[in-house]
């Protein structure tokens, strides 16, 4: 048994600063020593892909960081672990625990599969993984030998965390809450939608400065701003669907002084609507998150979602976004987002469904628009 410091402080000097994740039992000492350590960041995370993702936007915006949670929450992080780590090349350090495990300390019936299978399902996830360690002279070779693994492949690594394996911490006394007053809804009510995607994305270029960084979803949004014009401060994400907020929350909190723009869509948004409630709690004052609203899964055949029966502006105002705002017109989209004042904004823009003609896909792989948007923040340093 070791105590968090030890394996935390290690790990800060190694360039770890931000750990986020859901909590489980055999975390809880880990997860309230990096919440009172004013030296680190700690993000709270409503579901575990959304952990990854945020963790994922912080590696990439030059941060390193730790995202963490039980074995029984894997599943939840296989589409991330999967289709944006992995694709992308970002190396995170995964911590899981691992309840159920055969042989081991007698655990909850939901845990017995998961806990016989997680080596398994790691591997088969390509992600190398060792044990946590347990004694003090075990922490550095351990944290050397993932290291040597995220610096070399950029994928991640895990960490097997067993029960008793961090000595218990107090947590003290916790942060209030964030508040912030909530539009009423009488103010919420969209405007019929008039325009097509392609036309607000164009707006959203328009409107993006030099320094700004933009996030687009899966689908056809990456596609088509990809081809209104190929830039290096542009990420198109791939699968992953629903994690674009929480990559842009890893984002704006990496890169404090640069405007994150997240475009999110109806469908993603719906998958992870916990990852709003993140964002609410941390309100990053740099990040603007634009839903576009087509009512449909049109990516994958324009199956339609709820949206129709949904208030998005209502959702950010509950999960606490300050700024919530309704836009069915470019032009309108653009002036607003060529105000700059600092603050969480949320937008939501209808549109009509619609593709361009001849949408091509991205010419670059996914790792290498990574690596090229790293290079752009190092050589646009602000």
């Amino acid at each position: 048994m070791i105590e968090a410091e030890r394996f935390v402080q290690a790990a800060r000097r190694r360039g770890f600063g931000l750990y986020t994740g859901v909590p489980c039992s055999y975390l809880t000492p880990f997860i309230n020593y990096t919440i009172k350590t004013p030296e680190l960041r700690y993000v709270g995370a409503a579901q575990e892909g959304e952990a990854v993702a945020i963790a994922a936007g912080a590696t990439l915006g030059g941060l390193p960081s730790v995202v963490m949670f039980q074995n029984s929450g894997l599943g939840n992080a296989v589409n991330p672990l999967t289709s944006l780590t992995y694709t992308f090349r970002l190396p995170v350090l995964v911590i899981v625990t691992w309840r159920g495990e055969p042989g081991g300390a007698a655990d909850e019936p939901q845990h017995e599969l998961m806990g016989a299978i997680t080596p398994r399902l790691l591997e088969l996830m390509d992600i190398p993984w060792s044990f946590f360690p347990v004694e003090d002279t075990a922490v550095d070779p351990v944290l050397d030998l993932a290291m040597t693994h995220l610096q070399t492949a950029h994928r991640p690594f895990a960490l097997l965390m067993r029960k008793g394996s961090v000595a218990p911490a107090s947590l003290g006394v916790a942060a209030a809450a964030a508040t912030t007053a909530r539009p009423e809804p009488k103010d919420l009510m969209p405007p019929p939608a008039r325009s097509q995607r392609h036309e607000m994305l164009k707006a959203i270029q328009a409107a993006a400065g030099k320094q700004d960084i933009v996030v687009a979803t899966t689908g056809f949004t990456g596609r088509e701003l990809y081809a209104l014009g190929d830039l290096a401060n542009q990420l198109y994400m791939v699968g992953s669907m629903g994690c674009a907020a929480s990559l842009g929350l890893g984002l704006a909190i990496a890169q404090p002084t640069r405007r994150v723009i997240v475009i999110d869509g109806d469908g993603a948004a719906l998958m992870h609507l916990g990852g709003m409630s993140a964002l609410g709690a941390e309100l990053p004052p740099n990040l603007v998150h634009v839903l576009l609203d087509n009512g449909q899964h049109e990516s994958t055949g324009g199956q339609a979602t709820v949206s129709a029966g949904i208030s998005f502006c209502g959702l950010a105002a509950s999960a606490g976004y300050p700024l919530v705002s309704t836009i069915a017109d470019p032009a309108e989209l653009e002036t607003s987002l060529m105000n700059r004042t600092p603050g969480l904004r949320f937008i939501h823009v209808p549109v009509v469904p619609g593709v361009m003609a001849n949408l091509p896909r991205p010419a670059m792989a996914p790792a290498d628009v990574a690596a090229r948007f790293r290079g752009w923040l190092a050589s646009s340093a602000v």
